[in-house]
């Protein structure tokens, strides 16, 4: 399936930790910057994307325990494209988003670019 077909049939079919997260991340809600969702990069589909920060944000659910060489060339492939990968657990968001927005919010900071 082409990447983006994937990225719609993924929009669709969000997880709740997905949603949770997007609904903190749209609009500019964090540091004014636009998150993007299921956003094509190469072959693959990111779960989140901040072109301006040069960051992806994955959520990782069960299925990636098994999955880590595919993990590893997934993110690999995504930094070669010039994006920070981050990588939360599904069961993270919604225990606690507060964390994990923090998290995510020290890396834009940390990050120097002419989008702040």
């Amino acid at each position: 399936m082409k990447p983006i077909r994937a990225a719609r049939r993924l929009r669709r079919a969000s997880t709740d930790a997905e949603q949770k997260l997007w609904s903190r991340l749209r609009n500019g809600q964090l540091r004014g910057l636009k998150f993007r969702r299921q956003m094509p990069i190469g072959p693959f589909v990111a779960d989140f994307a901040c072109v301006a920060a040069r960051i992806v944000i994955e959520l990782d659910g069960s299925q990636h325990m098994e999955a880590t060489e595919a993990d590893r060339l997934r993110s690999q492939t995504i930094e070669a494209a010039g994006y920070l990968v981050m990588r939360f657990w599904n069961d993270q968001v919604p225990a606690n988003i507060d964390a994990v927005m923090a998290e995510i919010d020290g890396v834009v900071a940390a990050r120097s670019s002419p989008y702040s």
